[in-house]
């Protein structure tokens, strides 16, 4: 594993060793060598350029061609788009029925430790993270300073009182890497900050009400997963195999699917856990017919019945939480004219009613069922004639058996019910506003008394 580091100083390589917490009341000291200043120009990776350059290969590329996998590239990765032995849509149920196993190693995870970590992502996002108690966690957006737009959405899970872990995109490396440097100097936080980009690092979500039984087959001991909620993550022991030695890694209680599940960081502690043989062990604790592989097909179809965003199609740098429909990312303790992260100017004002000053929204992200044929990224949406929104993403519901998709409308044509026209293939196609998510989601939540 390497970590690549920016701080002020010279670009010479360094080492960097965190603390983070680790069961209960214990802690682990984690190595990080290799460290290296990130800078202007820098490369992430071999093969990261633009343009003709090789695709890279998470660690587990060689599992997903021995599993027989249709490989594609996205976010500059050698990825699995299905396997061999399952459609798209036998993929997606299964999932929805079981649990499957998705290599996300293409994600970008962070480190920022210091006295400033808090101050910092209190600044580009819109969160509040002063008062996350550790190992929780919640999805946000880092923020252009003025325009308040989302230059990605993200992950964040405090670790300890000065130390967070971050998970953005993966095909936005390059610009969020430059953004974030930017801001520590604009803010003047360098050394207030340490901040590390892990290289190679191993990531792998189990998804499916399964995922919890195939998990427990693995853990080296009980962590008590009926409290383990949503949300929250915990240190655990591994044991991929009778000879191996428990290894321990950051498993966090969410995932990309609407489903239950758990997203495992392997590389986080002292020693980087080995991801093939993690993924075999999960495939042989649950066997075929309670564990699987899958792909980004099965993914982006569960992610959409789920209404969740992907950056690039359903959110850009020039759209705002309010307008995506993600309002709630603005901790409520935020939601004042003294607000001082980024774009607060602009945010606070689209939360303001427009009766009471406020400037509202002109467009808003909205759920659509459509009829007929499937409605993709770029369909026009129409009413009265009249061109008032884009699709953004769309496609069959496996779950449902109708076409639903994302996009943004005029504001005042997003409520439920509304009814709406979808340009397919220069044809007409009638669009229903609905809520999101299109299916229910399967959450591990605490129940409220």
């Amino acid at each position: 594993m390497r970590c690549l580091r920016w701080s002020a100083g010279t670009r010479a390589a360094r080492g960097l060793g965190f603390s983070v917490g680790c069961g209960v009341g214990a802690a682990r000291k984690g190595s990080l060598p290799a460290l290296a200043r990130i800078g202007v120009g820098v490369r992430m990776a071999s093969g990261d350029a633009a343009g003709g350059a090789a695709l890279k290969k998470t660690p587990l590329y060689d599992l997903h061609v021995a599993h027989g996998a249709k490989m594609v590239p996205f976010a500059g990765y050698s990825l699995p788009m299905q396997y061999q032995d399952s459609s798209l849509s036998d993929s997606h149920h299964f999932t929805r029925k079981h649990a499957s196993i998705f290599d996300v190693s293409h994600m970008v995870q962070h480190v920022f430790r210091g006295p400033g970590a808090v101050d910092f992502l209190e600044r580009i996002t819109p969160s509040s993270w002063h008062d996350l108690p550790r190992m929780e966690g919640k999805l946000t957006t880092l923020l252009w300073d003025k325009t308040g737009g989302i230059v990605d959405d993200c992950i964040v899970t405090r670790l300890g009182d000065e130390e967070f872990f971050v998970v953005t995109n993966g095909a936005c490396l390059e610009k969020d890497v430059g953004f974030i440097r930017q801001e520590l100097e604009r803010l003047k936080l360098q050394d207030m900050v340490e901040w590390c980009v892990l290289q190679n690092a191993g990531l792998v979500a189990l998804q499916g009400p399964g995922a919890a039984k195939v998990l427990s087959k693995v853990l080296a001991s009980d962590i008590g997963l009926d409290t383990f909620y949503f949300g929250s993550s915990r240190w655990a022991d591994l044991k991929w195999s009778e000879a191996a030695e428990p290894h321990p890694v950051l498993i966090s209680r969410g995932g990309y699917t609407g489903e239950d599940g758990f997203e495992m960081a392997l590389d986080l502690a002292n020693k980087a856990a080995p991801t093939a043989a993690v993924v075999e062990a999960l495939l042989k604790a649950g066997g075929p017919e309670s564990v699987r592989l899958a792909g980004l097909g099965a993914r982006d179809s569960l992610r959409l019945e789920a209404g969740m965003c992907l950056y690039g199609h359903d959110l850009d740098d020039s759209t705002t939480p309010v307008e995506a429909g993600l309002s709630w990312v603005v901790s409520p303790g935020r939601r004042t004219t003294a607000a001082s992260f980024n774009g607060a100017e602009k945010i606070i004002k689209q939360l303001t009613p427009r009766s009471k000053g406020g400037s509202g929204v002109e467009r808003r992200r909205v759920g659509l069922l459509v009829q007929g044929a499937p409605a993709r990224e770029g369909a026009e949406i129409q009413h009265d004639g009249q061109k008032v929104g884009v699709v953004t993403s769309g496609g069959p519901s496996p779950t449902l058996g109708k076409n639903i998709a994302m996009g943004y409308v005029k504001d005042g044509l997003h409520k439920p019910d509304t009814r709406l026209d979808v340009l397919v293939r220069g044809r007409k196609r009638e669009a229903i506003v609905t809520k999101m998510p299109f299916v229910p989601a399967n959450y591990h939540r605490a129940v409220r008394k």
